[in-house]
Parts: structure tokens; sequence; C-alpha cells
């Protein structure tokens, strides 16, 4: 019976009071609000939340694939990732391919109804596919008041693109000829050179997308400023300096007064969230450029590593909470903040939640930015690197107690075998410094819970109905030692020493002074001219691949000396091609050393990422390795944790399930379910939400590293989740896969 109907009979009977009426169409409203997932993260306010109930406690175990979409575009050496979290919007799923290919599927049944492949649309500027293998979380979906006008909107490296949402064509109104240049408009010369690329989703807010952007971590880095772009046209609309401009707000908190011209970062690169009622969007902000040395970005350094609120019309600041001060540690602000209404002291509270990498939840009045917890700043070490100024403090929440693991002393060393524990005891105390506060130096310090947290960007996910909130977490110690910037390379004057001085301005950090690299994350470069052509390196190097950011800033004349180190090039070949670029470059390439930047005052640098592992592979820590959590944001109580994935051969031998590194965040379903993917071992599961018990789990063909995504379609609840692998040594995938309960089940 049509539920109107019902009320109106049961009023006439008497039945119901009009407050009953008007409670139940509340209901009734959350639920068609939440019962979708129409935005990345479900909601504009980021919870990852369904109102569903058709799936339960008691009937998950039965849920089975519904459908599976294929891109066809993986890496076939493994080296491509799907980390998108599809939207559905009238019956549509849209989503991202490995290559970023956007796609339409039918989401009942994963018929593809249109694809829009942006390497035809002639906006490559390197002529190759490099540009299109990089990383995508996400798009956006938005329409006209009238409903005439339906786009989706998302970006490939630098560039955003307006597609019509209804047959996959470009929106040719929108910028030039249906897309803009994120390297543009940030109010700063040379910026258009810099590595941009729009990774995690904007926000809209009525008529304006709301962005944030990944930039390169370094000296050379772009400033991470948030900028509103007009939906229809694409022109920006407003502008925050992240990094202060003379007479704004946190500019007196960077001692050289001109750090707005040349220092980067502070960007927002994992999403937003935003209060529409407010009107207050809610930005998270990483570190300032160069990660762990600030000699040269001396102070607070406002607003990077921050939790920042602004009028989501005009840009205008309204507060703003800084999370690390003068950040040395790569602790970026990871995911977007969850929005939800807690209870503390019978008192109900609209908050803003923010996880973090080192394992914490901030709380604060959406309104005012007041800690809803008291948070004290505790003293920290000081001695860092000379030139270095280390904050002497760092803001320490009260409640809600840390969902990720923070000693990590002798004790705490892996033993699962004598041999095991008596090898990584070994390396670890060869490492000098243990606090979570501790300097950079060279004698190496831990970074614990390491760079990819904690919480990373697959975000938490929040009940609102509970103020519970529900965050994954990888136990993984990760080494941080530092270096000098090796100065030799820039007396030999060849063409392979010159490009051995432009490997260790640009590429040191990452691949490591014997370019070994680091493991399956950050790929070795030695005998790279045995695996790879001259124009496949320039390609990388200029329009960048999976995480490794484009290199663009690089004359041509640099990038040729370096690409000659980089494959060994015979000294005599490798002259002839500088000239020519020398000749294509003009009066800019005659000096070959570079323009002076930020780099070039860079003393220290770190000798790389490094996990801390076993022989086999495992981390150097006592289990567990990965978690899932459960934190009741009323309270602040961590009400359960539990392992989150396992590494079967261990299993076998009696050991209890370890947990695994994981990556792509949970969704949390009115029906009482915790899904998530995300783990090593290839699996996603449902946990109850009240306990954290595994009610059902379902094998993948390659790890999910991304959030699932939850929908009601004809009065059937789908889960999907996009299979991409790639990452921490795990095979690429390109398939999205829904489960759904056969009809005799529903």
């Amino acid at each position: 019976m049509n539920r109107k109907l019902l009320w109106a009979i049961l009023l006439l009977a008497g039945s119901l009071s009009i407050s009953c009426v008007r409670q139940l169409a509340s209901e009734e409203e959350g639920q068609d609000k939440y019962s979708g997932w129409r935005t990345y993260a479900g909601s504009k306010e980021g919870n990852r939340y369904s109102s569903n109930t058709q799936l339960t406690p008691e009937n998950v175990a039965q849920l089975e694939v519904a459908w599976r979409y294929s891109t066809g575009d993986k890496d076939p050496e493994d080296k491509s990732q799907i980390q998108c979290n599809p939207i559905m919007v009238d019956g549509v799923l849209y989503g991202t391919s490995p290559f970023l290919k956007l796609f339409a599927l039918d989401a009942a049944t994963g018929a593809q109804k249109w694809l829009f492949d942006p390497a035809k649309t002639g906006s490559n500027p390197n002529g190759d596919m490099a540009w299109f293998h990089q990383i995508n979380r996400g798009v956006v979906y938005w329409e006209s008041e009238e409903g005439e006008e339906k786009r989706i909107l998302y970006s490939v490296g630098p560039k955003l693109f307006a597609v019509n949402a209804e047959d996959g064509s470009l929106v040719k109104s929108f910028g030039e000829g249906g897309a803009i240049n994120l390297s543009e408009g940030l109010d700063r010369e040379g910026s258009e050179d810099a590595y941009i690329a729009g990774t995690t989703p904007g926000v809209i807010y009525k008529d304006l997308l709301i962005m944030g952007m990944r930039v390169t971590e370094d000296g050379d880095a772009a400033p991470g400023h948030i900028r509103a772009f007009d939906v229809r046209t694409g022109e920006r609309k407003w502008i925050f300096h992240t990094i202060p401009h003379p007479g704004e707000k946190g500019y007196d908190t960077w001692e050289d007064p001109d750090a707005w011209k040349k220092i980067g970062g502070a960007n927002s690169w994992a999403g937003m969230s935003l209060d529409e009622e407010r009107g207050i969007v809610y930005v998270p902000t990483g570190t300032a450029g160069p990660d762990f040395y600030g000699g040269v970005r001396k102070g607070q350094n406002l607003f990077a590593n921050s939790l920042v609120a602004l009028d989501a019309a005009s840009g205008k600041y309204i507060w703003h909470y800084q999370v690390v001060h003068h950040d040395l540690w790569d602790r970026d602000l990871p995911a977007n903040p969850n929005l939800v209404t807690i209870t503390k002291d019978g008192i109900r509270i609209d908050a803003v939640a923010q996880i973090t990498k080192h394992g914490y939840v901030f709380v604060f009045d959406r309104d005012t930015g007041e800690p809803v917890f008291p948070i004290e700043e505790k003293p920290v070490p000081t001695s860092g690197l000379p030139g270095e100024k280390v904050w002497p403090t760092q803001p320490i929440p009260s409640l809600p107690e840390p969902f990720a693991r923070h000693k990590f002393d002798e004790e705490d060393v892996s033993d699962l075998t004598p041999e095991t524990y008596q090898d990584m005891l070994t390396k670890y105390r060869a490492v000098k410094h243990k606090g979570m506060f501790a300097p950079p130096s060279k004698d190496g310090s831990w970074i614990f819970p390491g760079y990819d947290g904690g919480g990373e960007w697959g975000g938490a996910a929040v009940d609102p109905e509970s103020g519970i909130l529900y965050v994954n977490s990888s136990e993984m110690p990760w080494i941080l030692t530092m270096m000098d910037v090796p100065k030799e390379a820039g007396k030999d004057l060849s063409v392979k020493g010159i490009g051995k001085t432009i490997y260790n301005k640009y590429c040191i950090a990452c691949h490591g002074p014997e370019m070994k690299g680091n493991g399956t994350s950050i790929p070795s470069l030695v005998a790279l001219n045995q695996r790879m052509k001259e124009e496949q390196v320039n390609s990388i190097i200029t329009g960048g691949r999976n995480m490794m950011p484009a290199f663009r800033q690089i004359p041509e004349s640099e990038r040729t000396a370096l690409i000659a180190f980089l494959l060994n090039t015979e000294e005599k070949e490798a002259h002839a091609k500088l000239e020519l670029a020398k000749e294509v470059g003009g009066a800019e390439a005659d000096n070959i050393a570079g323009a002076k930047n930020i780099l070039d005052e860079i003393p220290y640098v770190s000798t790389g990422y490094h996990r801390f592992l076993d022989k086999n592979g495992y981390p150097g820590i006592k289990p567990p390795w990965g978690t899932l959590n459960a934190v009741d944001l009323s309270s602040g109580k961590l009400l359960w944790k539990v392992p989150l994935g396992e590494y079967e051969e261990l299993t076998k031998k009696g050991i209890p399930p370890t947990g695994t590194e994981n990556y792509g965040g949970p969704l949390v379903t009115k029906g009482g379910l915790v899904f998530i993917a995300a783990t090593k071992d290839a699996k996603l599961r449902a946990f109850d939400k009240k306990s954290g018990k595994v009610l059902w789990e379902a094998q993948l063909p390659v790890p999910a590293y991304a959030t699932p995504a939850t929908y009601l379609l004809n009065g059937k609840q789908y889960v999907v989740v996009a299979c991409g692998g790639g990452k921490i040594g795990s095979p690429s995938g390109d398939q999205y896969i829904a489960f759904a309960l056969p009809e005799k089940s529903r």
C-alpha cells in the first residue's frame, strides 16, 4: 500500500498524531537522502553512510555477485590502480578506469551505457598515454535546478573535464572546449609549469565546484590554494590562499616574508566536506614543501596541516585548527572530515571530526572551531638538523582515544620466529630516535604510524544515528633517515654528470642515492636502459605515472641530461642530443643547471621511503598490522578494534589473523553492517557494526584498494567496489564488482 495513503487512513482513524506524521515524513526524507550514493564518500557530509536496511547481519552471508564490469585497460606490468569510489545517480553508475576513462553503467546490470576517453580529446600535451596513467578517486555529478543539464566533472592530471552525464560527450561551453587547466589561476607566476593533479573530487555548492589538488612534496611544489569554479563555464569564482599573501590571515606565521612567492604545498589532496545548510566547506590540508626539512620554511606554516572552514559561496575564512605545526613528518590530513551531530554532557553538538595519519581524531564545533574535547599542546624534541627550527609543541587530543598504536619499543618488534626477532631487533636498534615527533636526522627516526597512516585517503565512515565513527588503520613502521644533498656531481661537466646533478635535485628523495627505489612502491632505476627507451622515460618524466608526479618544470636541456644519466647513454651521443635540446630551448637552455629555485637552498634530503619489513615482506612489528576500529564520538571511547585482513599462509600455521596494510575506506549502513575491502589479501568483508565480528567475506580477483559504494535500486541493495590492485606489490586489475542478495533472499 502507498505509504502516504496509509498515513491518511490512520489519521482518519485517529491512530496518529500530526507530530508522529511529521516524524515519519522526516525519517522518509532522511532515507531518501542516504539511500543512494550520489557523491564521493556517499554524501557531501563525507560520512560513507547508507540508510538502506535490506542487508542485515542476518542475511549478509547470502550476498552473491550481481554483475561485473571490466574496463579492459589495466597495466600489464601491474603498476596501474583504481582508487575510485563510484557514484550512482538515477540508476546510472559513474566511475573511472586505470587509464582514467570515464564510464556510465546501468547500475542494476553493469551494462555499459557510454565511455569517455580523455586520450581522444587531444588534451594530452605529451602526445602519449602516460598522462592518463595516474590516480583518480572519484567524480562529481551536477545538474541544473530545472534538471535540463546534467554533468560529470572529473580530473585527469591537471585537466578538469565537464562531460554530459547522459551521453558522455564533452560540454564544449565549459572552459576551453570542455576542460580547464588546474595549473592556471593560482596567483603565482610560473605555477603553470608545476606538477598539479586533481586526484580526489571536489564538492558542489549550488553552481560552484570547490576543488583541491595534488602537488609535489618537494621544494618545487606549486601552492595548494583552494578554488571554486563556475560549474557552467569553468570560470574561477574565488580562491583561498593556503599560503597567505601579504595582509592575509596567517601571513605572519612564516618567518620569510616572501614565502608566499616560493613555498608550495599546504594543499587539499584528500577531499573536503560540505555543510550545505550552513554554507560552510571544511577543507583539510597537507604539509608545506619540502617534506622533512623546514629550514627553508621557518615558522608555524599556516595553513598547512590544518582543518580550515571557509564560506562556500565566497571562500572567506571562518576558522581553522592546525593539527601539526611546522610539519617535518609528512603528516598531511589524509581524508575528508566527517560531519556529524553528537551528544556531549547532554548537549547536542553539530561537529566536524577529522582523522589523521598519526591515529588521532580531532573533533570541533562546526560553527566556531572550538574543540569538543580538550587538546593539549605538548612539548616535543627540538634538536633538529642544522638550519632547522623545530616547533616546540604539538597538539594532542585528550579524546577520542587513538585508533592506532603509538608505542613501538623493543618488545614490540616482530617475533614470528626467533630468527625474525633477532634480525629485526638489530635493525630496530640502528634507528636512533624513537618518539612520534622526533625531528628528522641522519641517525634515523621512526615514523609510526607510517607515512600512509594510521588514517589514510580511504577516510572514515560515520553512523549519524549513533555518532560512531568507523576507521581502518595500517600499523606499519617506516624509517626516516636524512642525508646531505650530494654536491660532488656538480663538478662533473659531462652530460651524464650534469644529469646526475639534476637527479640529485629532483629524484634522489624517492629513488635514493643508488637509484634502487623502495621495493614495489618506488621502482628501481638501476639498468633502466634494459627496460625502457628514451621516449618512454621522457614521457614519464613529463607526464607522471601512477603516484609519481610529472616534472614538466624541468627544462628540456636538463631533462635531456637527466635521461642520459638514467639510461647511461654514451657521452658522445648524449652531447649531440644536449646540443639539439639547447637549440630547441633557445637562450633559456644556456645555463644547464637551470634557474635557481628553492630546491637549490635545501641542504638535506630523505634517503627514501622505507617500510620496516622482515626478509619475507611482513611488517617488522608484532601484529595486528591492519585494523578496523569503532570510535564513539560522543564519549570519545574506542569501542572495539579488530584485525583487518590476513596472510593465509600464516593463518595455516596457527597464527591468528594479523591484519594487513590497507588502502581504501569503509562504509556503514543503517542495516547494521560495515563493508570494507582495502586489504592485501583481496577480500571484501562485512562486519557487524556493533561488535566488529566478520559476518561475510568474498574473494576478489585482485585487492580492492578503494572505498565501496552501496545503493538501493529497483528494490535491491547493491554493494560495488573497484578492484584495481597495483599497490604494495599486488597485481593490477580492471574490474568493478557488484554484490546483492539473490531474489529468494530479499
